[in-house]
């Protein structure tokens, strides 16, 4: 499936500290769309078959002392099958100086050459990792994001409902704001969904009947966060008597957000209840189910045994 999002070429050689061999006028142009990386190693051989052009390719010690064994003539050929494929670019690692007839192929066919000391291994897996967060499928969610005891928990409810004042408050007690309003939500893995604010309201909450506040300014660097892991997502709804709330906590709930499955509470809201606190003991007991230990069913277990051993206790009488 051809992604819908993309890198500039120019950030990934500016985050990775490349080194240019030759780059072509438009440089600032060129983009990266595959989040994958590519070790030319079969089409060198000559084998293309399922090859992606798309991808980065990045030729380390294997690549480099194989063609090293090639006649020029022979080295020539085997790099213009490669070069004449339209890549992104060719990033040379290792700390090994291109051959001449990779730098003339470059220049023919405007490819970006680069280079970097780096190991090949390390070079592939740390791009690989930031492309995934670059060019990771993305929606945004109308809500609040909060860092609190190390869990993110995403808040969703209907407008007015006081998401953001519930934020505020839990900023005060010492957590951290990452959102309000809107959230963007990236799917950097098949089980990892990571939440940032779009720039332009970064660090700013509504707050209705004062305005907007600028987080950062009032209560320190230490009160806000560029982005975190979505662990917990709780709807926050109006208090309705007719409804029949969760007491136990046995059931789990979860919602799909980006086809990755995320625990899901609900909390209901009526004067009294200090949500701040709710959220607080609910991050809490998150963080003590992913360690292993869940309250409600150490709980009904306690009752299946006291209500065993009385109907033991019964018998025997």
């Amino acid at each position: 499936m051809e992604n819908l999002f993309q890198v500039r070429l120019t950030d990934i050689i500016r985050e990775f500290n490349l080194s240019i061999a030759y780059a072509p006028e438009n440089l600032d142009e060129i983009i990266v769309v595959s989040d994958n990386v590519n070790r030319p190693g079969l089409q060198l051989a000559g084998f293309f078959d399922y090859f992606d052009a798309s991808r980065i390719q990045v030729m380390g010690k294997v690549e480099m002392t194989f063609i090293s064994r090639f006649k020029p003539e022979q080295r020539y050929k085997a790099l213009e099958k490669l070069m004449s494929k339209h890549i992104p670019c060719v990033i040379v690692s290792g700390g090994y100086a291109p051959y001449p007839e990779l730098l003339t192929l470059a220049e023919k066919y405007r490819i970006p050459l680069l280079r970097t000391n780096d190991t090949t291994s390390r070079l592939i897996s740390a791009l690989i990792a930031s492309l995934n967060i670059a060019l990771a499928p993305r929606i945004t969610r109308h809500g609040v994001l909060v860092e609190v005891y190390g869990e993110g928990i995403l808040l969703l409810g209907e407008s007015g409902v006081g998401k953001s004042e519930t934020a505020l408050e839990l900023v005060k007690r010492g957590h951290r704001l990452i959102a309000d309003d809107a959230v963007e939500i990236k799917k950097v893995s098949a089980k990892t969904l990571v939440g940032s604010a779009p720039e332009l309201i970064r660090h700013y909450i509504e707050l209705r009947g004062i305005g907007v506040v600028d987080v950062r300014r009032i209560f320190g660097m230490g009160a806000v966060k560029p982005t975190e892991k979505v662990d917990l997502v709780i709807n926050i709804e109006p208090w309705q008597d007719n409804s029949a709330y969760d007491r136990l906590g046995l059931d789990d709930q979860f919602i799909d957000i980006l086809d990755v499955r995320i625990p899901l509470l609900v909390v209901p809201v009526k004067p009294g209840r200090n949500l701040a606190v709710i959220i607080e003991v609910a991050a809490m007991n998150n963080r003590h189910k992913k360690l292993g230990y869940n309250a409600a069913q150490d709980f009904a277990s306690r009752i299946n045994s006291y209500f065993e051993k009385i109907t033991e206790e019964n018998k025997d009488n």
